[in-house]
């Protein structure tokens, strides 16, 4: 796994999909991952700070995490399928067992941002698809 961080957002408000660029850490490769516009706005708002009146879905795990007395570790996106990623939430629970969720590479690093926790990449899609 590779740890990679979120570089640019680019939304067109004429398109429902948006397009995020993830860049490994300690490298130059980087690639692309098309996302709904919802995600694309949620991750642009956390991002500039900007509140919401009220929870969106990723503010919403993330409360339920934390109210199960557990933490968000990391993201780990895993897996590339016929041009689909894939991606895993890592929650650790207080008693130190960790759990990992299936999660929509979307979903999951709003819900990092929101956070803040790192962002890893299975090495065999950075070979597939970062340039």
């Amino acid at each position: 796994m590779v740890q990679v961080e979120l570089k640019r957002i680019i939304i067109t408000e004429t398109s429902d999909q948006q397009v995020i660029f993830l860049k490994e850490v300690t490298g130059d490769r980087a690639f692309p991952i098309v996302i709904g516009s919802t995600e694309a706005f949620a991750i642009d708002r956390r991002l500039k700070g900007q509140p919401t009146p009220r929870p969106q879905t990723h503010e919403l795990l993330s409360a339920v995490i934390e109210k199960l007395d557990a933490k968000l570790e990391r993201i780990l996106i895993n897996d590339l399928q016929d041009s689909t990623f894939f991606a895993r939430l890592v929650i650790r629970h207080s008693n130190g067992k960790t759990v990992e969720v299936d999660s929509r590479p979307s979903d999951a690093i709003a819900l990092g941002v929101a956070n803040n926790v790192p962002i890893f990449v299975a090495d065999h899609i950075l070979d597939d698809v970062g340039s």
